[in-house]
């Protein structure tokens, strides 16, 4: 893990507390593996903007699986698919999801966690050991996660391809030429 870069005074508000941070620290204090991804990754890189569901890539250890699991059915979290929550952790049947239904992600809501959906990718986008050993360990009120470098994310809006995916990729690209200048100067 990568330290965070130094970010301006404020600069999470919004996102580093509340019911995504809750999860979040949930999520570190069971030891599970996993690195934030998606609009919140994008926010806590550096730009702000709104979202409201959680993306997330955990480790696909049966047991890391099984432990994120029960901190989603702790914290009141149901699956939206009718499935099994210790399904996800089969690879079978993931892969099954995936070819059947071309599932990209295992969607939770919780009514105690209202707006604030979780989706948990079914396959690694990027091989999670080369997601988590580049991802920034970015410090919250309460807790420090991991989040997608910029060029991971960079590299999964782009693959994604949706209009606000591809307009994530353009501020990406311009949050990384801004890190580079700097760390060249």
């Amino acid at each position: 893990l990568r330290e965070a870069p130094e970010l301006p005074l404020g600069y999470t508000d919004g996102v580093a507390t509340g019911p995504i941070e809750t999860i979040l620290a949930a999520l570190v204090s069971a030891k599970v593996r996993f690195v934030v991804v998606g609009g919140v990754a994008v926010v806590l890189q550096g730009y702000p903007r709104f979202t409201v569901d959680l993306d997330l890539v955990v480790g696909f250890e049966p047991g890391n699986l099984l432990a994120a699991m029960r901190v989603f059915e702790t914290l009141g979290f149901a699956r939206k698919a009718p499935v099994k929550a210790a399904d996800f952790a089969d690879p079978a049947i993931r892969a099954r999801w995936i070819d059947d239904q071309g599932m990209t992600v295992f969607s939770l809501w919780s009514d105690a966690f209202r707006g604030t959906d979780v989706d948990l990718f079914v396959s690694e986008p990027i091989p999670f050991a080369e997601l988590e050993a580049a991802a920034t360990a970015i410090p919250l009120e309460v807790t420090t996660v991991p989040v997608a470098s910029i060029q991971h994310l960079l590299r999964m809006k782009e693959a994604a391809g949706r209009p606000r995916d591809l307009e994530d990729a353009r501020v990406l690209r311009g949050l990384l030429a801004e890190s580079e200048s700097s760390r060249d100067s």
